[in-house]
């Protein structure tokens, strides 16, 4: 199963990320070789960098290493292939305009029967590619398009309407993690993963939260997140714990907002 990592944060930090040490924390042996991608948030655009390859052969990815970013908002996925060929049009995160901003989308799991069941329609917002995942979240916009057509920002709270019933839908047809941010807010939804055991159950998402003295360092597997100048206050979500700190279990079902490293 793929691999999930965001982060919000009240200023924009410094961040250096290796994905590819993310795919073999926890002892695994790194089977997420499918593809990588990363994006990132910065007044009010953004950075898209994906492939379809090993995030250990990649030059991109050294670069990246070698060039920290800054950001307050970061969605990454690492691809373990379930459906659709390994392929750049099939790596996440994804990203589509709406009302005039950036939506982004990542996911894990397998939902099996999506594209057959009428609850999700895609409208105009149509796949590039063969996932589940695109396809999902073709069907999330779907629904947020009304929200937007006035092209002022709809309410928090109807937001996590739509995300609320769409991730109990999703529930319905297998594990159904995802990450998902119109730029704003970040939109969380921890539901089950495989685990090392065999089995698929909850947690399918963790969460830390930090606040960073000035000059603060985070540092876990395959992460840094340095504070700059500032006090900083950052929420991180993961599969599995990065790091020996202590990090929270979701509990299956949670969807959660989060703004500027708060918890909303």
């Amino acid at each position: 199963m793929c691999e999930l990592f965001a982060m919000s944060s009240r200023l924009p930090s410094t961040v250096t990320l290796s994905l590819e040490e993310f795919s073999h924390h926890g002892g695994r042996t790194g089977p997420h070789k499918d593809g990588w991608g990363i994006a990132w948030y910065e007044q009010g655009d953004v950075h898209l960098l994906k492939e379809a390859t090993s995030a250990s052969n990649s030059r991109t990815m050294q670069y990246i290493k070698d060039n920290p970013f800054h950001s307050d908002l970061v969605l990454c996925h690492i691809r373990k292939a379930t459906q659709g060929d390994v392929a750049s049009r099939n790596c996440q995160p994804s990203l589509r305009e709406l009302g005039g901003v950036w939506h982004s989308f990542a996911h894990n799991g397998n939902l099996k029967g999506l594209q057959d069941d009428l609850r999700f329609k895609t409208g105009r917002y149509q796949p590039v590619g063969e996932t589940d995942s695109e396809y999902a979240f073709c069907a999330l916009l779907e629904r947020m398009q009304y929200l937007w057509h006035s092209g002022q920002q709809p309410t928090y709270a109807a937001r996590l309407a739509i995300v609320q019933t769409f991730a109990a839908d999703l529930r319905d047809l297998g594990p159904a993690n995802f990450l998902y941010s119109d730029g704003e807010v970040l939109f969380v939804h921890a539901h089950q993963r495989h685990h090392a055991d065999g089995s698929i159950r909850a947690p399918g998402l963790w969460r830390l939260a930090r606040h960073c003295a000035e000059g603060g360092v985070f540092e876990g597997s395959g992460l840094q997140v340095s504070a700059r100048d500032a006090e900083q206050d950052v929420v991180l979500f993961a599969s599995v714990p990065l790091s020996q700190e202590n990090w929270e279990p979701l509990a299956e079902g949670a969807v959660l907002g989060v703004r500027l490293g708060r918890q909303l």
